[in-house]
This record gives C-alpha cells, sequence and structure tokens, in this order.
C-alpha cells in the first residue's frame, strides 16, 4: 500500500497544487484515465472546504492530503484543524454517485455586508461541497479526526 502525503497552508491558490498532485499520483496508481477528472474535482472540493474553513477558525494550521493505493481502490483523505462543529456539516458516510446527497438546512450566507468593492460576498450553504463530491467518488464518509475533521473520498478500480 502506498501513500502519499502533501501538506499545504489554507491559501486557495494551494487547491491547484493537490489536484495536480492527486491527479498524477491517480495515474500512477492506475486509476482509469476516466475518473482522473472526478479525482481532481472532488480533491478541490474537498480542499476548498478546508481552506474555507481554516481562513475563518485557524489560517496558521496546515491542511493535510493523503492520497493511498491499496491495490483495489485509491483514496484520499483531505483532513483539515477545524472541528466538526465549526463546519456546520454532519459526520458520517455520504452516499455517493447521486444516490442521496448531502442537506443542510442552512441557508445561504452573504457574509458581513458589501465589501469595499460593494460586491456581496456569497457563501454557498455548509453540506454543498459534500454533495458536490458524493456525486464524483464512489464513497465519501466526513469523520472526526485528532484535531479537526477528515473528508475520505475513494474510487473502486476500473477498467477505462
Amino acid at each position: 500500500m502506498a501513500t502519499v502525503e502533501v501538506t499545504f497552508t489554507p491559501l486557495p491558490v494551494h487547491v491547484r497544487t493537490a489536484r495536480l498532485v492527486a491527479t498524477a499520483v491517480a495515474r500512477r496508481s492506475g486509476v482509469a484515465e476516466s475518473l482522473l477528472d472526478e479525482v481532481r474535482l472532488a480533491v478541490g472540493e474537498a480542499c476548498s472546504r478546508a481552506v474555507e474553513a481554516h481562513m475563518r477558525h485557524c489560517p496558521g494550521q496546515p491542511i493535510r492530503v493523503a492520497l493511498t493505493d491499496d491495490g483495489e481502490q485509491f483514496e484520499v483523505v483531505v483532513t483539515d484543524a477545524v472541528p466538526d462543529t465549526e463546519h456546520g456539516t454532519p459526520v458520517g458516510t455520504v452516499e455517493a454517485n447521486g444516490h442521496g446527497a448531502v442537506s443542510s438546512a442552512a441557508p445561504a450566507d452573504f457574509g458581513d455586508g458589501p465589501g469595499a468593492d460593494g460586491e456581496v460576498p456569497l457563501r454557498l450553504p455548509d453540506g454543498v461541497g459534500l454533495a458536490v463530491i458524493a456525486g464524483l467518488a464512489d464513497d465519501v464518509r466526513v469523520v472526526p479526526a485528532a484535531a479537526g475533521t477528515s473528508v475520505m473520498m475513494s474510487w473502486k478500480r476500473r477498467t477505462a
């Protein structure tokens, strides 16, 4: 079982790097070419979720991404340092590939009002990113980690 780990500071610019690394590791692990876009998009959503939470609650803490190939499936775990209660999303199994979705009663958050440029920042309801991830990965779990929350995503091996 080979594992690649990446940690990065919680800046949006690093999400692109995490997506590129995940795609490269997935390809090298033998994940079907037809699944690589799904891996890239799901990792981007999970990392963006972690970056947003870190920027609000713990901007000095790194985000960790672990990519593992066990021969039968490819797994990506994105771990943040923000307690689950701060995310406002449920911990547990998220039904994947359109067989259900994470919902949240939280309405859209329009931030603290208009910024200096007059634009009102829009923050989507918690759980929207997880619903997107659930449509991309075969299995998605949100679990408490030692100091935060992990989003675990996996894809079964398929032929191209």
